[in-house]
């Protein structure tokens, strides 16, 4: 089985900022993530992925770092992260930094110096270029609209950025650059830290001679860049020396967020012989409900491709590689409110979820608000929106003419802003996150949706994900297991069986608000009911009815 710990791991991913405010002032803190680890530790979690709480201008929430080495004022200070890493540790637990290696904020001294002047020590740090016919370089796009280029008024010249113009892209082929940022990971390390989570990093390496992005633009002069950047030449080089300097020394998880990347390419980044990462975050399967434009263009959602993708992933790596299992996260809306139906079957589809993705293999992230079934938040008007690639894609929609309602539409199915909503705690103003103004507005449904509402209810999505997690822990065949597809080309239901040293793990899900009679398939000779997210789960496994949004995992072949 090759058995290592950081595969039997749950992770709880938190964003700082919305979790839970302890000095009043609207904005999470890491004292407010210390007075919440008993809460966290009862989830049964092993890692805590602790979002960016470095020095920040926060254009991008602390995705735009000045300062690696400095705690922001809004989350407290470096001796409070101190207090809660030691806090994690005494709980059993890990401490998982998100580290961000493509880009700095144009605030940080490196960027700071490197616009001063061409021949700045520091001004081979980015990709500084001169521009084209009076022009930009070439027509690549911003991931936030807009050019992927910005005039420096200074020396004439243009600064790339994949993200935010605020947040330039660091030049990887330089070596001064490779080794500062390997100095700094290895600060952390040597602080305590036990893993790292690496944001966009397989954008690092950018093609030679920038060649301008052959992908149409939607309504845009500039194109999209991000499969042209992805996996670029060298990549590997740069991972596998990353390895070498940081990361097997000190014996580090890791695990890469990475776009653009298929099963077979993943393969190649988490491969135990390759010695890069240990597992990666992919968006493949976040994409499906993507159209031909992008994010912002939603098409239905069809679960026969979420189960191609899904499946490829699992088969690829199995036995070579591995894969980090979310369906909810910072940059994600709400997968309850996405693709569930989050009114009239909203603990059902919310459970059914988080079942189909527990039982397969991979390391399992947990998102802040996901164990209660926390939704999308529709918010009256833009100004209240404080996600920037929202706010741009906003700007850059209404100036084309699209009509406003159209514009909004598309924010309340796709915004970041959905999964950003501050943590509802109790039924106390502000969902007991804060005790004044939240920094964003609390979705009004807390007083419905909380975990005080949730702790001491057996039958709660929040002790179901408890029993998810125990599970996880308690059968190896969960972690371990051989990955076989089911019904492949079924519309409606996804099942899969997992096998291990002559267990068998059967799984069954509706995706629909429709009864579903399973028939082509059953579950193995002899199999017992394990869990089901319908509290009257009766019935012959071969030849099930599943309820709406019903899930429901059976188990042979244990002693």
């Amino acid at each position: 089985m090759n058995k290592k710990w950081w595969k039997e791991a749950v992770i709880y991913h938190i964003y700082p900022r919305s979790f839970r405010d302890s000095n009043g002032d609207g904005i999470g803190d890491l004292q407010g993530i210390i007075e919440k680890l008993d809460y966290i530790q009862s989830l049964g979690v092993d890692i805590i992925w602790l979002g960016p709480v470095y020095a920040s201008p926060n254009d991008d929430n602390g995705y735009d770092v000045s300062d690696y080495y400095q705690i922001h004022d809004d989350f407290g200070t470096l001796e409070e992260w101190e207090r809660l890493k030691d806090d994690i540790h005494r709980r059993g637990m890990k401490i998982m930094m998100d580290i961000v290696l493509n880009h700095t904020s144009d605030e940080h001294a490196w960027f700071e110096a490197s616009r001063l002047s061409r021949d700045n020590p520091y001004r081979d740090y980015y990709h500084w270029h001169e521009g084209k016919e009076g022009r930009e370089p070439n027509n690549w796009g911003s991931v936030f609209s807009g050019s992927a280029w910005e005039q420096d008024p200074k020396t004439g010249d243009y600064y790339l950025h994949l993200f935010s113009r605020k947040q330039p892209d660091l030049n990887w082929g330089n070596p001064k650059v490779r080794e500062a940022m390997y100095s700094m990971m290895r600060y952390w390390l040597d602080k305590g830290v036990d893993g790292f989570r690496l944001d966009a990093v397989n954008l690092l390496c950018k093609p030679d001679g920038l060649p301008d992005s052959p992908l149409a633009a939607a309504d845009s002069e500039f194109a999209p860049c991000g499969p042209l950047v992805a996996n670029g030449e060298g990549i590997h080089g740069i991972f596998q020396e990353m390895n070498r300097e940081v990361f097997s020394p000190a014996q580090t998880f890791t695990i890469a967020e990475m776009a653009n990347v298929t099963a077979e390419e993943g393969l190649l980044y988490t491969a135990s012989d390759r010695l890069e990462f240990n597992s990666i975050i992919g968006f493949e399967h976040m994409d499906v409900d993507n159209g031909p434009n992008g994010r912002w263009e939603t098409i239905p959602f069809d679960l026969v491709a979420l189960k191609r993708i899904l499946n490829s992933w699992q088969t690829a790596l199995n036995g070579r590689g591995w894969f980090g299992l979310y369906l909810n996260n910072h940059d994600q809306p709400r997968v309850v409110s996405r693709w569930g139906n989050d009114v009239a079957y909203w603990k059902e589809s919310a459970t059914m979820f988080a079942t189909c993705l527990h039982m397969m293999q991979g390391t399992l992230f947990i998102y802040q608000g996901e164990e209660i079934g926390m939704t999308n938040m529709k918010f009256a008007d833009i100004t209240q929106y404080r996600d920037i690639e929202t706010l741009n894609y906003y700007r850059h929609e209404t100036a084309m003419g699209r009509p406003q309602e159209q514009v909004m539409a598309d924010i309340y199915t796709k915004s970041r802003d959905n999964a950003r909503t501050p943590m509802q705690w109790n039924t106390e103003p502000h969902a007991g996150f804060s005790s004044s103004e939240p920094w964003i507005g609390v979705n009004p449904n807390f007083t419905d949706i909380n975990v005080e509402a949730q702790e001491d209810d057996p039958a709660s999505i929040l002790n179901y994900y408890r029993l998810l997690v125990q599970l996880r822990k308690r059968h190896d065949v969960i972690v371990y297991g051989d990955f076989t597809p089911l019904l492949e080309d079924h519309p409606a239901i996804y099942a899969y069986q997992r096998t291990l040293c002559g267990e068998k793990l059967f799984v069954v899900a509706n995706f629909t608000a429709e009864e579903q009679k399973l028939t082509a398939v059953k579950a193995p000779e002899n199999a017992k009911l394990l869990l089901a997210n319908y509290e009257k789960a009766d019935g012959e496994p071969d030849e099930l009815v599943l309820r709406p949004y019903e899930a429901r995992v059976y188990l042979a072949g244990t002693a």
